[in-house]
């Protein structure tokens, strides 16, 4: 078998914010405190989902993944991410980059078919009230769920692996603050033009897609709201979905902010610090976007957190 690694590449050197020792310094108290409060906050949302059975529904089984899929994903990262801001060795294993890219594309792959499904579920609850259950059922929840999981990690094995494999010449500093994919295609000096190809279909497949199925959700949710009598009706109707449209919106809003921005010839420090903010934003923020926008998730905390008090 041919080893992925053809150039004798051991390590790589992950630059961040190397040169910048007093930013490096303020980051981390706040990126520490950002990575608690989103493992504080989704390891909250999945323990209350499991443990209060009225919400052993499917938008509350959707909504578990999320959190899941938040806490791998900042853990992935950011960890290793705290340690070289405090530390002068920044160096990353071979096949340590290449476990680490693998699993950032994989979850966030993955965490863009789970907010289409959500919406899909949505869809279901509000313009098919009557059918409902019969077919959003467990079965096909999990079904779902499980097929965006694997499919992403296949197609995220799949990009790592070609770009894994490709020479790398020259010095081996990834000028970012993870082993992102692009990052270390620029320190490769052979043809990269299957790799790009993958990841521009993939990017085509996981964002635009996804998102117009969800605008077409919405529109279908929005025509069914509009025909409710009641003023009522129409904010109980809205009320089910708006926590999962404020996560949508702040998902791609970031990714947008993120990749789609103008880029500069030179490397600017502060679109680095952006970048790591932006990309800890939205797994912190979800479980709390879902916890004010939701009265059945408030309830649930406040009986588990009485039960834990009443235990003692």
């Amino acid at each position: 078998m041919q080893p992925l690694n053809r150039t004798g590449v051991s390590a790589f050197f992950l630059k961040g914010f190397s040169g910048y020792p007093a930013l490096e310094h303020l980051l981390f108290p706040l990126c520490s405190v950002m990575y608690l409060v989103t493992l504080l906050g989704n390891t909250a949302i999945v323990a209350v989902s499991m443990l209060d059975v009225h919400l052993h529904t499917p938008m509350y089984f959707f909504l578990g993944n999320l959190s899941t899929l938040d806490i791998c994903y900042t853990s992935i990262f950011v960890p290793l991410m705290l340690v070289h801001l405090l530390s002068s060795q920044k160096t990353i294993s071979f096949t340590g980059c290449a476990i680490q890219m693998c699993l950032s594309l994989s979850t966030g792959s993955t965490e863009c078919l789970l907010l289409a499904i959500m919406a899909y579920d949505r869809y279901l609850a509000i313009c098919q009230p009557l059918r409902y259950r019969v077919l959003m059922n467990h079965r096909l929840c999990v079904l779902l769920v499980g097929a965006a999981w694997v499919l992403c990690l296949l197609k995220s094995v799949t990009e790592t692996v070609i770009a894994m494999r490709l020479p790398f010449c020259g010095h081996h500093v990834v000028s970012h603050f993870t082993c992102e994919i692009l990052a270390a295609l620029k320190l490769t000096c052979g043809n990269t033009l299957i790799s790009e190809v993958f990841l521009l279909v993939g990017s085509i497949l996981l964002l635009p897609v996804p998102l117009a199925f969800i605008c077409l959700s919405y529109l279908l949710i929005l025509a069914t709201i509009l025909r409710v009598p009641s003023a009522a009706g129409r904010r109980k109707a809205f009320s089910t979905c708006s926590a999962h449209l404020a996560v949508v919106l702040l998902f791609y809003s970031t990714i947008i902010f993120m990749y789609m921005k103008p880029k500069s010839k030179e490397a600017h420090i502060s679109d680095e610090v952006f970048t790591v903010l932006y990309a800890m934003v939205t797994p912190m923020l979800n479980p709390i976007i879902y916890s004010l926008r939701n009265k059945e998730v408030k309830e649930a905390t406040k009986k588990a957190w009485g039960r834990s008090w009443t235990s003692r």
